[in-house]
């Protein structure tokens, strides 16, 4: 259990730590345009898509209580985390870093757009973070089943 919160709590600061620091260069003016894709900072005051933004201040309040009911589901069940501590430190960390930017941005951070063909939304290093855990837990999971129906 105690090598599996390390791996939790290294992922869950590395990810936290790495998604900040881009959102300081768009903070400090760094823009990039391109033909499919730039980079522009945008506060979303919503979830994807900007989704729930009439919750406006209780959506971070929103946020925090789901974030830590799921992890106190993830230490209650010690076979999750046991299982998938990389990819959900990975996902708690990502989602942590955009409600840390509700409270001190008043907003998302985002700064991803693609406008290649057609507008699509605005996203950030986290969103992209927590896509790619949800696949990898959803992978751990299926490869698990396969396993256990061989047996």
């Amino acid at each position: 259990m105690q090598k599996n919160l390390i791996v939790f709590i290294g992922a869950f600061i590395g990810i936290f730590i790495i998604d900040q620091n881009i959102k300081i260069l768009f903070l400090d003016s760094f823009r990039w345009y391109g033909e499919c894709i730039s980079l522009i900072l945008a506060f979303n005051k919503g979830v994807a898509f900007s989704m729930f933004a009439f919750l406006d201040e209780y959506l971070k309040y929103i946020q925090i209580a789901l974030i830590l009911g799921a992890i106190g589901y993830v230490f209650y069940d010690k076979e999750v985390i046991s299982k998938y501590s990389f990819p959900l430190g990975m996902l708690f960390g990502a989602g942590s870093s955009n409600v840390y930017d509700r409270f001190t941005h008043e907003g998302v951070i985002d700064y991803v757009y693609w406008h290649c063909g057609f507008e699509f939304a605005i996203f950030n290093f986290a969103d992209v973070i927590i896509d790619i855990s949800v696949v990898i837990i959803l992978y751990l999971t299926f490869k698990q089943k396969r396993r256990s129906n061989k047996l």
